[in-house]
């Protein structure tokens, strides 16, 4: 096959796919064997193609996928009105943590954070497909371990975890992945309501977490004065 029929028809199951393909994938297209590395110098080929075009071809944890460019989002916005779920200052805090100190349990978070984690966190993350449990610490009550799932990876257009800025200062840490979840939101308006049951779920996932946290903490304050009382 000659090199630009090869591009042509990756190109075209890039554009179609609903996922990100895999190389093995890619050369599933073919019925003749076609290298590994020859499929990545014409994806590379495609990248160059589209360098200055409103869609970009990128590389991900699980895949290549086609996706909008950042500066596309103002235009696309107006094609989908609603305002995509916003997320807590409680949500990035925690999935910040999640990201950058992975596998850390639930108590380890709220030790870092200095308050009650709430359940409506966990979950809400849980349902976004963006977090898991890997395992369980070998300690009194074994509790879970939570790391970051190639999905988010995937959203957040990253290839691994290294990719993420290299910060000390937590908060710093949740604006980094607050900004990327924004650009997420943005471009992929689609998406956002994908992994919950549906829309009304997630805004009261939403709209509730940070009051839940602070009902916590109020009554973690509560009994600690009670205590010296």
């Amino acid at each position: 096959m000659n090199p630009e029929q090869l591009k042509l028809v990756l190109e075209t199951a890039l554009l179609c796919a609903d996922e990100p393909m895999t190389i093995n994938d890619l050369r599933r297209l073919f019925t003749e064997e076609i290298p590994a590395q020859e499929i990545k110098n014409e994806l590379t080929n495609i990248q160059a193609d589209w360098s200055e075009k409103g869609m970009e071809l990128l590389e991900l944890a699980t895949g290549w996928r086609f996706q909008s460019r950042l500066n596309m989002r103002e235009f696309l916005d107006r094609l989908t009105p609603e305002k995509p779920p916003k997320y807590s200052r409680a949500v990035m805090e925690t999935l910040a943590i999640i990201a950058y100190r992975q596998p850390v349990t639930r108590g380890e978070i709220e030790e870092i954070r200095g308050v009650t984690v709430s359940s409506n966190i966990v979950k809400q993350l849980e349902d976004r497909g963006w977090i898991e449990v890997v395992g369980h610490k070998e300690t009194v009550g074994r509790p879970g371990l939570f790391a970051t799932t190639r999905q988010f990876l995937n959203d957040l257009s990253l290839t691994t975890l290294h990719e993420l800025p290299m910060l000390d200062d937590a908060d710093a840490q949740a604006e980094s992945l607050a900004q990327k979840v924004m650009q997420f939101e943005g471009d992929y308006p689609e998406l956002k309501d994908a992994t919950a049951s549906n829309e009304q779920e997630v805004t009261d996932v939403v709209d509730t977490s940070e009051t839940t946290e602070a009902a916590e903490e109020k009554s973690s304050v509560d009994n600690q004065n009670n205590d010296k009382a």
